[in-house]
């Protein structure tokens, strides 16, 4: 069984090597964006980058969440002290919005895809389904987070042969460098040298 990996100051699951994943937005109709008990995890400098986007997605947005953040604002601590996204009705993402087959969006992602802003989301979603902790001795660990509702994105992964850390590339590559997602690839490299991975 393939151990704990390090490359640079960040812990890797093995799992984000080995399993398949590419995202099914079809299938899923994009329930990671609503299902669940708190929203997504933030920084304050996200919060801020939530807050300077709001003009322009807030048409978008519902009522509801338009109600929500003009409450509390676009972030909150959850019951574990944790920033998230606000959310409403105890679970979809103030920032979600949907198509006319009832397929859900990232309002943000979207305007960011339009060219109508110059971010796009948190890092936590654009990550998903790897989620990070910082750990006790500086380092980052990043696992594998595995939920129900991406069971279509595992099939998809699998039909397609893609692993993780290869669906994940760009986002990883935001979050930890070019060099760094360079020095995991010649660690692949390796594993599959010394029979560790396919």
């Amino acid at each position: 069984m393939l151990p704990m990996l390090q490359v640079g100051d960040v812990i890797l699951s093995p799992d984000i090597l080995t399993k398949y994943f590419c995202c099914d937005l079809d299938a899923c109709g994009g329930a990671c964006c609503v299902e669940g008990e708190s929203g997504a995890p933030l920084t304050l400098e996200e919060v801020g980058e939530l807050e300077n986007v709001l003009e322009e997605v807030w048409t978008d947005l519902s009522a509801s969440a338009q109600a929500v953040i003009d409450r509390q604002g676009v972030a909150y601590n959850d019951s574990e002290g944790d920033l998230v996204t606000s959310i409403v009705h105890g679970k979809d993402c103030v920032f979600t919005c949907y198509n006319k087959e009832g397929c859900c969006f990232c309002a943000t992602e979207k305007a960011f895809r339009e060219g109508r802003t110059h971010w796009s989301k948190p890092i936590s979603c654009y990550l998903y389904p790897i989620r990070e902790k910082r750990l006790s001795n500086g380092l980052t660990g990043i696992n594998y987070h595995r939920w129900s509702v991406c069971h279509a994105a595992v099939r998809k992964g699998k039909e397609l042969n893609l692993r993780l850390y290869q669906f994940l590339k760009d986002p990883l590559i935001r979050r930890f460098g070019k060099e760094w997602y360079d020095e995991l690839l010649a660690t692949v490299d390796v594993l599959k040298a010394e029979g560790w991975i396919e």
